[in-house]
């Protein structure tokens, strides 16, 4: 069905460093060193997507779902493993991330771009179709400081559909906003999985996954539990959930 390899993430492990609590007076003593805890949030995860490809990826809170997409993303690197996006541009399209909040819209909508590797022309091209998409109107020229959170989400999943990347990842942001938009969403997501979109796609909504998805991945404190077809691994997901 799929011709080429899109992404290869190959025994990836990532881990966060917690830094113990302590007091001012302690942190000013001579000799006082703050521990960090080191916490591991992937442990050792293999897959590999295709070309034109949608997978999904579940797990409970606290799996490690976002950490691995935000790695993929390459907001970050793995402490171990690799992840080899084989020349595809990676646009990430999540709640809180890629903006600048003292920016406006406009802003964001040109660095975002430039980040995703767009030249400024093509950007600006795709400005008002962008714009019109988010539904933000006046507030386009307004810091993004001042949006709330589902107007970041509409300007967020507006720059990642419209402009052109190879791998898109999305974390929750399909659950977002108001009715309205998400079914001009979902009818966005029906018209990306149609091209030769590769997509990785965080959700709790089995539904979504249902409807988009041809495989899904399932993770569970940051381990490996299960990858293959769509309904089989939801089945087996979603058994887990009533223990």
């Amino acid at each position: 069905m799929y011709d080429n390899l899109a992404l290869e993430v190959q025994h990836v492990s990532i881990d966060y460093r917690d830094l113990t609590h302590m007091s001012l007076a302690k942190s000013l003593r001579k000799g006082e060193v703050r521990r960090a805890n080191v916490v591991r949030a992937v442990n050792n995860i293999s897959f590999s997507v295709n070309q034109g490809e949608i997978l999904g990826i579940v797990g409970r809170n606290g799996s490690g779902k976002t950490t691995l997409l935000r790695s993929v993303a390459g907001i970050f690197q793995p402490d171990e493993g690799v992840i080899d996006t084989h020349g595809n541009r990676v646009s990430l399209m999540a709640i809180g991330i890629g903006f600048n909040a003292n920016n406006t819209g406009r802003e964001n909508i040109l660095k975002s771009g430039m980040l995703l590797g767009c030249k400024m022309s093509y950007i600006k091209e795709h400005m008002d179709e962008i714009i019109e998409f988010s539904e933000l109107g006046d507030f386009i020229d307004r810091p993004v400081r001042t949006y709330s959170s589902g107007m970041y989400s509409k300007l967020s999943f507006a720059v990642t559909a419209i402009l052109d990347t190879d791998i898109m990842l999305v974390d929750e942001v399909l659950s977002v906003g108001d009715e309205k938009f998400r079914k001009k969403s979902f009818k966005k997501m029906e018209q990306l999985m149609q091209s030769d979109r590769t997509v990785l796609i965080v959700s709790h909504a089995t539904n979504t996954l249902e409807q988009f998805c041809n495989r899904v991945l399932w993770i569970n404190d940051g381990q490996f539990m299960m990858i293959g077809e769509t309904d089989t691994v939801l089945a087996a997901y979603n058994e887990s959930m009533q223990l």
